[in-house]
C-alpha cells in the first residue's frame, strides 16, 4: 500500500518553502513541522528579510509550532528541512524535545553533525530525503548570487 503522507511529501512541502525564500533573495532552506499528518507550522529563512541572523526556517518553524499547539514542547511532532540544521538550531530544537527532524542536503560545513551537536536523546533523525533535489536548489542560489556581484 501507498502511504501519500510519507517522508517525501512532506519534504515536497518544505521544499515549497524553500523556494519561496529562493524567490526572496533568502538562502533557500524551508521547514514544516507535522503532527499526526497534518502541518502545523511553515517557515523558510528571513534572516534578511528580518535583519536576524537567527531567523532561520527551523527557529521560525519551531515558533509557529510552539504557538499552534500552545506549549514549548514538540514531543510527538516532526520537522522537515531542506538542509541539515546548523548548531543553534539543532540546540533549539534539543530544547523543544522535538520527536523526529528529517533533512534533505546535509551541511558538511556548519551541520550540527559536524559540529558535534547533540539533540535530544529521544528525537529520530533521517537524513538525505530528497537530498538532490534540495542540493541542487542551494546550489543555483549561491551560483546566482555570486554571478550577480
Amino acid at each position: 500500500m501507498i502511504e501519500p503522507f510519507d517522508d517525501s511529501y512532506f519534504m515536497k512541502k518544505a521544499m515549497q518553502e524553500a523556494e519561496a525564500a529562493f524567490d526572496s533573495g533568502e538562502i533557500p532552506v524551508g521547514a514544516v513541522v507535522v503532527v499526526d499528518n497534518r502541518i502545523i507550522a511553515r517557515a523558510h529563512n528571513l534572516t534578511e528579510t528580518l535583519n536576524d541572523v537567527t531567523a532561520h526556517a527551523e527557529m521560525q518553524a519551531i515558533t509557529a509550532a510552539a504557538n499552534f499547539l500552545g506549549g514549548k514542547y514538540l514531543t510527538g511532532c516532526t520537522l522537515y528541512v531542506t538542509l541539515e540544521p546548523c548548531q543553534m538550531c539543532a540546540g533549539a530544537l534539543y530544547w523543544s524535545q522535538i520527536s523526529k527532524i528529517v533533512y534533505g542536503a546535509t551541511d558538511e560545513n556548519r551541520g550540527f553533525k559536524t559540529m558535534r551537536t547533540k539533540l535530544h536523546p529521544k528525537t529520530e533523525v533521517v537524513s538525505g530525503v530528497m537530498e538532490q533535489e534540495a542540493s541542487s536548489l542551494m546550489k543555483r542560489f549561491f551560483i546566482e548570487k555570486r554571478n550577480l556581484n
